[in-house]
């Protein structure tokens, strides 16, 4: 045991020192790698940068996965459910007729909003994610967008009214719930005037409205309501991402339901990074092809420089799998010495990128990074690469006879 490591300290022992003797030939074959290795990184980090950022906007953008149904419709609550139960939806909520989701909102006589838009909305509300809501959404509890808050000068926990007004055998009538500000909605989220509410509350105005009695209004007039089955005009739909997109606006359109969504968008980010993915594989292979082509003309010249030492070792004990061993850890030696240049370089590219696009509105803060998984894959590439070439470095070195040593002493 002690006799085999001895062996293999020795032979790493000469490996190095060999490299540090033919300094500059192992400067100009690291050289070559670098060479090769920082630009890649460079490269890809800009791709990846570029592609994950336009990603990260289509996926913080929850209007992104929206899908509009544009034409109305008569839905029960069973295909709502079934809708909801679908792997490509993400949210799914009915809707009640365009008329009937419009509402006034009245914090004093100053401060109001006359026909508000009032939207459905439930538990896992994509649009809703980023809120913390000070209590659970019920009949009286809303979220307001910003929009409408600053309008009706309200914040969290005040309280406001709401109004929907009718006609009823020839009278006006006009009922009233009093509502509290559970959330306010962020402008880049739903810039326009809205009140979002639970679902029973949307479905009370609407019934109001088509002449049924609604006690929560305060109007008791109209005919009673009973159990009559719910019906909606449309649904408030979103996909479970970016990807699903397609599909199920496919499916509703399948359906004869018309839809409008931001597909194109995605569609474009989509085609971005494919022709980046492209290009970037084929500078790559040719990169590395040349690459593999220098490394190996320099090996196989350096081995050939160097028939008279390897032969000695030969001499001196060393079996076929030593020689080997030993020039593959020279390759591997050189290589991660190279990517480690690479690798710092790349670092300082990148911050020159980042700095000088960074107050680009269209690129962002980060236009060029890479992952820990990156970098492992990038050095494993060039192990690989390596590997290869000192394969065929170790060809040409078993050809080699000890007695060739002998001849020429």
């Amino acid at each position: 045991m002690n006799l085999a490591f001895e062996r293999l300290r020795l032979l790493v022992s000469l490996a190095l020192q060999d490299l540090w003797h033919d300094r500059k030939v192992s400067m100009c074959i690291a050289a070559a790698l670098v060479a090769v290795i920082a630009p890649l990184l460079l490269l890809f980090g800009l791709k990846y940068g570029v592609v994950s950022q336009l990603q990260a906007e289509l996926l913080e953008d929850p209007r992104n996965v929206e899908i509009r149904m544009v034409s109305s419709g008569r839905y029960d609550a069973a295909w709502i459910e079934s809708l909801r139960s679908r792997r490509d939806v993400g949210f799914a909520i009915g809707m009640t007729r365009s008329l009937n989701t419009q509402a006034d909102l009245v914090a004093d006589r100053r401060h109001f909003v006359d026909n508000t838009e009032v939207i459905p909305t439930a538990e896992g509300d994509p649009l809703l994610a980023s809120l913390s809501l000070a209590k659970p959404l019920n009949g009286s509890a809303v979220v307001l967008s910003e929009s409408a808050a600053r309008r009706l000068n309200v914040d969290v926990n005040d309280q406001l009214s709401l109004f929907v007004s009718r006609r009823l055998d020839g009278r006006a009538e006009r009922g009233r719930q009093s509502i509290t500000v559970a959330g306010i909605l962020p402008a880049d989220v739903f810039p326009r005037p809205a009140a979002f509410v639970a679902l029973p509350l949307l479905i009370a105005l609407e019934d109001f409205r088509d002449g049924y009695r609604i006690d929560s209004l305060g109007v008791s007039t109209g005919e009673v309501r009973g159990e009559r089955e719910t019906h909606f005009a449309r649904a408030r739909l979103y996909a479970a991402d970016i990807d699903q997109v397609a599909e199920l606006e496919q499916w509703l359109n399948a359906q004869h339901i018309d839809t409008a969504s931001r597909l194109a968008e995605i569609e474009n980010v989509k085609a971005i990074s494919h022709v980046l993915g492209l290009v970037f594989g084929v500078i790559a292979s040719t990169a590395l092809v040349g690459c593999l082509a220098s490394m190996l003309g320099a090996f196989l010249a350096n081995i050939d420089r160097k028939r008279k030492d390897l032969a000695v070792l030969r001499l001196l004990g060393f079996d076929r799998p030593a020689i080997a061993a030993y020039i593959v850890l020279q390759a591997g030696t050189l290589t991660l010495a190279a990517y480690a240049v690479g690798l710092g370089l790349y670092g300082l590219g990148s911050q020159v990128f980042n700095q000088a696009l960074a107050s680009s509105a269209t690129t962002g803060s980060v236009v060029c990074r890479l992952t820990f998984m990156h970098g492992v894959i990038a050095l494993l590439l060039a192990l690989l690469v390596a590997l290869m070439v000192a394969v065929i470095g170790v060809l040409r070195a078993f050809s080699i006879e000890p007695a060739e040593s002998l001849r020429e002493l």
